[in-house]
């Protein structure tokens, strides 16, 4: 299966005044399982990339691209290999980042916004959903994460967004939600550990000043129990699934359009309107 969406908290972001590019005609997303938006229900056509493209074109964008993979990692992401590239949105037979690059230097600023969610599985397979246990290599595992962000996948794309010697594009990151926020209640090293983990991630954006969209605290923040994951996620749904919900008839909730809603407060795209 597909996976997706381990988080943590961070101060909440703002949008910066003065700082976004804004919307251009290519919107392109990037990233794991929740940028391709899937669900177990079978139903991968209401992600949150797919809802922000709706908001994104009434504000001049045109044409939308998404390469998000199930199941990327950052080492994936970079080398290519993701276990699900047969199934694609848009297809490339290339690593998702030059794929990604290509995109961007074939169309030189004419791409924004560029969104990015990556991590998530570079962490997940630590955690233990049935104890609550978290891997000796957690720490190994993310300081892995922070050296691909910072070392290579951050510093290409903010490259290829240059253009003239500036910013063409907005490119846009975002934390996670946790999934096993009510069900590992009684180990708090687990939310503990997720909290670093957004942490790292705003951390190595800000050193490419790439804002982040606090999807964490949209879906309810660190307040544990949080009601808001049996709606926004399948986690109290009969798939017991980590991902978000799409908002769809028959789904608990509409927690892809809280991602969604969580880009558009960080970039201002929608107060246009």
């Amino acid at each position: 299966m597909a996976v997706a969406g381990v988080t943590a908290l961070v101060p909440p972001q703002t949008r910066a005044a003065g700082t976004v590019v804004g919307v251009k005609t290519y919107y392109l997303a990037l990233g794991d399982s929740l940028a391709f938006g899937y669900e177990p229900n079978l139903d991968w056509s209401h992600g949150y990339a797919q809802k922000w493209n709706a908001d994104l074109r009434q504000h001049g964008s045109t044409s939308f691209t998404n390469y998000g993979c199930n199941g990327e990692t950052s080492a994936t992401f970079i080398n290519g290999g993701c276990p699900f590239a047969f199934a694609l949105h848009n297809f490339y037979a290339d690593a998702q980042l030059n794929a990604a690059v290509k995109f961007l230097t074939a169309h030189p600023g004419q791409v924004s916004p560029v969104s990015l969610d990556i991590g998530a599985n570079d962490l997940l397979p630590d955690i233990n959903s049935s104890t609550c246990a978290i891997s000796s290599t957690w720490a190994t595992d993310l300081a892995n994460l922070d050296a691909r962000l910072t070392g290579t996948i951050l510093p290409k794309l903010a490259a290829a967004l240059t253009v003239n010697g500036a910013r063409s594009g907005d490119l846009v990151m975002m934390n996670y939600y946790d999934p096993f926020q009510n069900q590992c209640a009684s180990n708090p090293q687990v939310l503990a550990n997720l909290q670093t983990l957004n942490q790292h991630i705003a951390q190595d954006a800000a050193q490419f000043s790439v804002p982040v969209a606090d999807v964490f605290t949209a879906f309810g923040g660190a307040t544990t129990p949080n009601p808001n994951i049996c709606s926004y996620t399948w986690m109290c749904a009969s798939q017991h699934d980590i991902h978000a919900t799409g908002g769809q008839s028959g789904e608990p909730g509409n927690g892809y359009g809280v991602i969604a809603g969580a880009f558009e407060s960080l970039t201002g795209y929608w107060s246009a309107r």
